[in-house]
């Protein structure tokens, strides 16, 4: 079946994806300016591969999805295989774009953005990027001087693109986390672990709370988890013996929800988790990625420990054990949890952003 290609022209193209951290954010500021823009084509490009492959489709957004991969990282065959899938895309664009040029593209990450990002570079269209984390990608590098503009996540991001023009704006995050949350100390038992491992899931976290979880749960009757493991990790673990009390679920998609209903959040430390769990007003333990590109969630989750919302647990030598005792720790004493969770944050970061596109696009 051959997938119908959306019209570009006068439209704003959104692009990020491979991992929700991207997708996220892209898809916030897609419901940010279709608010504000109700006459305006919204389309997004992305990856087959990624988050975005399996979300659009679904979704009512017109979408274009291309087959290009990541590059970094990879051996060298792979890498010039990818090389060759991302000039591929790139040229397909392009030839698009010079008879349907889009107003804008706004690039979130991720290498499903490479393509949209390049093409608007060549063709002199403007582009703009948001840069979640406190690290710069490898994309954002290389794009970041050309852009009208980079809105960044973190103000500690803005000295490592020293030649681009940045602007701090936090981190968007989707409608649903537009809104008041119930406070912590309102949740009456049973109360909630949420657990998550980030979109495609985390093996590493997935095997530790299997382990733990019994010995957590049989110690503390009021509590139950809530564990996204990620599609391909539920098909693998759902054989295993668990506790009755914890639930494994391939995808949660209404996060805003999940978070409201817990007490405590177990997760990794992108940069769109962190700020949906400020929104909430949810306290955590954050597990950085370690391979992360530039260690990018290790920042993000000490910036949350020293915002005082967050334990950090690295993992490495006894980690299981240790992660156990951090959690144990804060689902016994409910004081600490509630301490940790600090007053839930409005997030402004589409409209700043929906607004200095505005005012550079008059530029």
């Amino acid at each position: 079946m051959i997938e119908a290609t959306p019209s570009f022209l006068d439209a704003l193209v959104l692009t990020g994806g491979g991992t929700g951290g991207h997708f996220f954010p892209a898809i916030a500021l897609a419901e940010g300016a279709r608010a504000r823009w109700s006459d305006r084509a919204i389309v997004f490009v992305g990856a087959r591969r990624g988050i975005e492959g399996r979300e659009l489709p679904n979704r009512a957004w017109p979408h274009l999805l291309l087959d290009v991969e990541g590059v970094v990282g990879r051996s060298p065959l792979r890498m010039a295989r990818s090389a060759w899938k991302l000039w591929r895309a790139v040229s397909r664009l392009k030839r698009l774009w010079r008879s349907e040029r889009p107003w804008a593209v706004i690039g979130t990450g991720g290498y499903g953005a490479a393509p949209a990002l390049l093409a608007a570079r060549a063709l002199g269209i403007p582009f703009f990027l948001h840069e979640s984390n406190a690290a710069p990608g490898a994309l954002a590098k290389l794009v970041a001087p050309k852009a009208r503009r980079v809105w960044c996540g973190m103000d500690a991001v803005r000295p490592l693109l020293p030649q681009a023009d940045c602007l701090v704006v936090g981190t968007p995050v989707r409608e649903a986390f537009l809104r008041d949350f119930r406070p912590p100390e309102s949740l009456k038992p049973p109360f909630r672990l949420l657990v998550l491992g980030g979109s495609g899931g985390a093996r590493a976290i997935n095997e530790a709370m299997l382990e733990l979880a019994p010995t957590l749960l049989e110690g503390l009757p009021d509590w139950g988890i809530l564990h996204q493991a990620g599609p391909m990790e539920v098909a693998r673990l759902e054989g295993r013996p668990r506790h009755p009390r914890h639930e494994l679920v391939p995808f949660i998609a209404r996060m805003d929800e999940a978070m409201e209903a817990s007490s405590l959040v177990l997760s990794r430390a992108g940069a769109s988790t962190c700020a949906e769990l400020k929104a909430s007003g949810r306290g955590s333990i954050l597990v950085p990625l370690p391979t992360s590109a530039n260690d990018h969630q290790r920042m993000n989750a000490r910036a949350m420990a020293a915002e005082g919302r967050a334990v950090v647990v690295e993992q490495g030598v006894d980690f299981p054990a240790r992660l156990g005792c951090a959690a144990g720790a804060l689902m016994r004493d409910s004081g600490a949890g509630r301490a940790m969770s600090g007053q839930a944050e409005a997030n402004q970061a589409v409209a700043r952003c929906l607004d200095d596109l505005e005012a550079r696009l008059r530029l």
